[in-house]
C-alpha cells in the first residue's frame, strides 16, 4: 500500500514576511552601545595583562588593531567609565589628567572622598598608556587641537617615565599621535630635537617598535619642510628594523620612495613604492595611503618612460583619486605637449596638494621624447622644422638638440642630417635580437627572489620556543646517557658470567 501523505500545514507568504520582520534586529539603545564598548575595552585590558605577564607582543598588537574600530564609538561617558575600571582611585596621576581634559573634575572629587584607601593596587603600565592613547584619539577626532597639544605634552611625560619592552607597541602609537598633533598645530620644526633624542634613547634600549616609528616620523618631518638632504642622511645612517610592524614598514618605504624620486633615482624609488603598496593593508582603512602611493608611482613610472597599467585607474578605491593622473598619462602616452600643459593648468591645485607638482613638471621632456618617438615610427624622414611645429618648440635648434639627446638616450634609432635639416629613421630591428628580453626576465627573477626573502623574514614563530627545544634536547641526551650506561652495565655482567664459567 502506498504510504500516506503527510499533511503539514503550509506557511503563507504573509507568515513568512512576519517571521522575516521578527528576525530583523532592532536598533540598539545608547546604554547597550556603551555597555558593548566598555566590554571591548575591558577585554583589551585582559589582553594587555597577558602581554605583560607572558611577554607576548602579539596581544598588544591585537589591541592596537582594534583601535580604529573602537575610536569611532568613544564618548566622554565611556572614557569616564574606562577610567573607573582602569584606575583604583580618581586621584591617580593619569586618571586625574584624563578627567581634567574631559571636564569631569567635580564628579571625581566626590568619588575621591569615599574611596580613600591606603593600600590601593598598582595600575599596570600597559593599561595606563592604553587609556591615555584612547583620550589622544578622542581629542584628535573632536578636532580640539589646543587641548590635544597640551594633553600630549603631559601624556608623553608619563610615557617617558616607563622603560618596559612590553610597552613598545603602545609607546610607538602614542608617539605617532603626539607628532601628528604637533604637525596639526604647525610645530614641526620645534618637534624635531625631541624626536631625535627619543630615537637615540630607543636605539640604546633596543626598542624596535619605537625606533621604527620615530624614524618614519622624522622622515615625514623632514619632507614636510623640504629638508631632503637631511632626510637622505637619516636613511643612510639609521638602520631601519626589519622586524617592525608591517604598516610602519610601508610608511617608511613610501617616504624613502619620495626621497629617491626627488633625487632622480627613479628605479630605487619605484622599488620602494612597490614594497610600500604590497605591505600596506589592502582595506578601506588604508585607502588614503594607497591612493597617495599609487599617485606617486604613476608619476615615477612616467618619468622612467613606462606607461602605468590601466587596471589601476579602474579600481573603485582609486578611480576618483587618480582621474587627474589618468588625463596626465594620456597626454604623455601620445606625446601631445599642448594637452600636457592644459592638464597641468587644470589640475595644478590637485597636484600641489598631493606633493607631486614638481615631479610632474619634469615630465615635459618625457612628453617631447614620446612625441619624437611617435614621429620616428610614423615617418622614415622628417624635417626638423616639422618637428618644431608639431611639438610646439621655440626653434629648430632646440628641436635638433632634443632629437640628438633622444638618439643618445636610446629613445629612437635615427640619424640627423645637419646640413639639410632632417631626421632619418633607421629600420626597426627585431626586439628579440637585443638584450631587452634578457633584462626584463632578469628583473622579474630579481623581484621574485626578493619577495621570497622578505616572506621568509616576515614569518613569525612562538616566543621562547627555542627553550622548549633545548629542554627536549637535554632530556634526549640524558636518556641517551642512561641507555649507554645500561648497555655498558649489561655488557660487564655478561663478561663476568663468562669468566665465572671459565
Amino acid at each position: 500500500m502506498p504510504a500516506p501523505e503527510s499533511k503539514e500545514p503550509k506557511m503563507d507568504n504573509k507568515d513568512e514576511k512576519m517571521t522575516d520582520a521578527d528576525t530583523v534586529q532592532k536598533p540598539k539603545s545608547p546604554e547597550e552601545i556603551t555597555a558593548l564598548v566598555l566590554n571591548d575595552i575591558k577585554q583589551n585590558f585582559v589582553f594587555l595583562d597577558k602581554a605583560a605577564v607572558n611577554f607576548e607582543p602579539r596581544f598588544s598588537m591585537r589591541v592596537l588593531r582594534g583601535l580604529g574600530n573602537l575610536r569611532r564609538r568613544l564618548t566622554p561617558d565611556i572614557l569616564v567609565s574606562t577610567v573607573d575600571a582602569a584606575y583604583p582611585s580618581p586621584s591617580h596621576k593619569s586618571a586625574a589628567l584624563i578627567l581634567k581634559y574631559l571636564g569631569k573634575e567635580e564628579s571625581t572629587m566626590e568619588v575621591d572622598e569615599s574611596s580613600s584607601d591606603s593600600s590601593t593596587p598598582v595600575v599596570l603600565p600597559e593599561i595606563d598608556i592604553y587609556v591615555l592613547v584612547l583620550l589622544q584619539v578622542y581629542l584628535l577626532d573632536q578636532g580640539d587641537l589646543v587641548k590635544l597639544n597640551s594633553f600630549n605634552d603631559e601624556a608623553i611625560t608619563i610615557l617617558r617615565g616607563y622603560n618596559r619592552r612590553t610597552l613598545d607597541a603602545l609607546a610607538a602609537k602614542m608617539w605617532f599621535y603626539y607628532a601628528y598633533g604637533k604637525e596639526l598645530n604647525k610645530q614641526v620644526v620645534e618637534l624635531r630635537p625631541l624626536l631625535l633624542a627619543v630615537l637615540r634613547t630607543s636605539t640604546l634600549r633596543h626598542d624596535t617598535e619605537t625606533r621604527a616609528m620615530l624614524t618614519t616620523l622624522l622622515l615625514r618631518n623632514y619632507l614636510h619642510t623640504q629638508a631632503i638632504s637631511q632626510a637622505h642622511q637619516l636613511v643612510l645612517k639609521v638602520d631601519f628594523p626589519e622586524s617592525a610592524a608591517t604598516s610602519v614598514v610601508a610608511r617608511y618605504l613610501y617616504y624613502v620612495g619620495r626621497i629617491k624620486a626627488i633625487q632622480l633615482d627613479y628605479s630605487a624609488a619605484n622599488e620602494s613604492l612597490i614594497g610600500a603598496i604590497r605591505k600596506a593593508p589592502q582595506t578601506s582603512y588604508a585607502a588614503g595611503f594607497l591612493q597617495a602611493a599609487h599617485k606617486l608611482k604613476v608619476i615615477i613610472e612616467l618619468l622612467m618612460g613606462d606607461i602605468p597599467e590601466r587596471s589601476w585607474f579602474r579600481e573603485p578605491m582609486y578611480e576618483k583619486a587618480l582621474s587627474p593622473y589618468m588625463d596626465l598619462v594620456k597626454a604623455v602616452r601620445i606625446g601631445e605637449v599642448p594637452q600636457f600643459s592644459d592638464t597641468i593648468e587644470k589640475y595644478g591645485a590637485v597636484f600641489k596638494k598631493d606633493g607631486t607638482y614638481m615631479l610632474i613638471l619634469r615630465l615635459r621632456q618625457n612628453v617631447i621624447k614620446t612625441g619624437i618617438r611617435m614621429m620616428s615610427l610614423s615617418y622614415s624622414k622628417i624635417s626638423l622644422r616639422d618637428i618644431c611645429i608639431r611639438l610646439h618648440l621655440d626653434s629648430e635648434e632646440s628641436a635638433e638638440y632634443i632629437v640628438a639627446k633622444a638618439i643618445r638616450d636610446g629613445v629612437i634609432e635615427a640619424t640627423i642630417d645637419h646640413e639639410k635639416g632632417f631626421m632619418q629613421s633607421k629600420e626597426i630591428l627585431d626586439i628579440y635580437s637585443t638584450q631587452e628580453p634578457n633584462m626584463a626576465f632578469h628583473e622579474r627573477i630579481k623581484f621574485c627572489i626578493s619577495l621570497h626573502n622578505e616572506s621568509v623574514k616576515a614569518m613569525r614563530y612562538p616566543m621562547n620556543q627555542h627553550r622548549v627545544e633545548l629542554k627536549n634536547v637535554e632530556e634526549a641526551r640524558e636518556r641517551e646517557k642512561e641507555l649507554a650506561s645500561e648497555i655498558q652495565e649489561g655488557d660487564m655482567e655478561d663478561d663476568d658470567g663468562d669468566f665465572d664459567g671459565l
